[in-house]
């Protein structure tokens, strides 16, 4: 089991932050990468498009698992 580490980010001009397991961050980073986004960038489209009852974290997880299972490789 991967330890789940917390990191911050500024997103329209506030900080905020989530805790991620290493698998997904190292996804996360990779999607961003694949996107040719920055990783700020890619967190903030997340937490724009999140449901209001969903923690950025669990959204950023289920970010990962639908590109995951979409098949695209990065």
């Amino acid at each position: 089991m991967s330890v789940v580490e917390k990191r911050s980010v500024t997103i329209r001009g506030h900080r905020t932050s989530y805790s991620l397991e290493k698998p997904f961050y190292d996804d996360l980073v990779a999607i961003a990468a694949a996107r040719t986004l920055t990783l700020a960038a890619l967190v903030a489209e997340v937490d724009e498009t999140r449901p209001r009852d969903t923690n950025l974290s669990s959204a950023l997880r289920l970010h990962v698992l639908a590109w995951a299972k979409r098949g695209v490789s990065s």
